[in-house]
C-alpha cells in the first residue's frame, strides 16, 4: 500500500511541475510575442465577448494554430486575426464568410457567429495570427488571465514548484541516508535470528524456573500448615 501512495504522489508532483513548466513557458512566450502565447504551434487564447456565442463564449479558452499557407483558408473557418477596435490594436477571433481575391491579393471577409453584420475591416493576410482548432476549454480563459498575473503566477506556479522541489530533496536526503546505512551480510542475518532465538529460550527458562519455585513455596507452606494441625 505505501508502495502505491509512493507512486501516486510522485506522478501527481511530476504532474504539477509539468503543469507548471507549460504556464510558465506560455505566459514567458506571450510577453515576448506582443501577447499572444505559442507552444510549438499551437495559441491558447481568452475569448474576450460574446460575438461567436454559441460556437464558444466570453471566458472560454480557445485554441489557434499558425497557418502555413493563407490560400489554404476558405468560407467557413474561424481565425484569429490582428484588427482595430475602439481604436486600439487587438486581437480578434470571426469566422470567414468571403474570400476576396483581387488580383492575387487575398482579403477576408469576417463576422462573429452571434452577429448581425460582417466586420467593418477587411482582414489581410499580414493581420491573421493563426486558425482556430476547433477545440476549447470552456470557462478556462478566466483562470489563465489569473495566471498571467503576478499574484496568479506565484499561487499557482512558484509555490508548486517549491513544494515540488522541496520533496524531491526531502527524497534525495532520505536516499543517501539508506546508502549510508551498514548492509547486513547472510552472516549478519544468521547471528541476529540465533541471538533472538538464544534471548527467547533464555526467557522460556527463567519463566520456568519461577514456575518451579512458586510450586515448591506452595508445598512448603501446605506442609507447614499441616504440621501445625497435626500439633493441635
Amino acid at each position: 500500500m505505501k508502495k502505491v501512495l509512493k507512486i501516486v504522489v510522485d506522478v501527481v508532483a511530476w504532474l504539477v511541475l509539468i503543469l507548471a513548466l507549460l504556464i510558465t513557458i506560455l505566459v514567458f512566450s506571450s510577453d515576448r510575442n506582443n501577447g499572444v502565447a505559442n507552444l510549438f504551434g499551437i495559441m491558447p487564447m481568452t475569448v474576450e465577448s460574446d460575438s461567436m456565442k454559441p460556437t464558444f463564449k466570453k471566458g472560454d479558452l480557445i485554441f489557434v494554430k499558425d497557418i502555413d499557407d493563407v490560400t489554404k483558408l476558405k468560407k467557413g473557418d474561424v481565425i484569429t486575426f490582428w484588427t482595430m477596435i475602439n481604436g486600439n490594436r487587438e486581437k480578434n477571433t470571426h469566422r470567414i464568410v468571403e474570400v476576396v481575391n483581387e488580383n492575387g491579393f487575398l482579403s477576408f471577409v469576417t463576422r462573429g457567429d452571434n452577429n448581425g453584420k460582417n466586420d467593418d475591416s477587411i482582414v489581410t493576410t499580414s493581420d491573421i495570427i493563426g486558425k482556430w482548432t476547433e477545440h476549447k476549454i470552456s470557462g478556462f480563459g478566466k483562470v489563465m488571465d489569473f495566471l498571467r498575473t503576478k499574484t496568479g503566477f506565484f499561487v499557482c506556479i512558484i509555490i508548486p514548484m517549491a513544494i515540488f522541489f522541496l520533496f524531491e530533496l526531502y527524497k534525495f536526503i532520505m536516499t543517501i541516508n539508506d546508502i549510508r546505512k551498514p548492509r547486513l551480510t547472510e552472516d549478519d542475518e544468521e547471528e541476529i535470528k540465533k541471538r533472538a532465538i538464544e534471548e527467547y529460550l533464555a526467557s522460556q527458562k527463567e519463566k520456568g524456573s519461577s514456575a518451579d519455585d512458586e510450586d515448591t513455596s506452595d508445598k512448603t507452606e501446605s506442609s507447614e500448615q499441616k504440621d501445625t494441625q497435626g500439633e493441635k
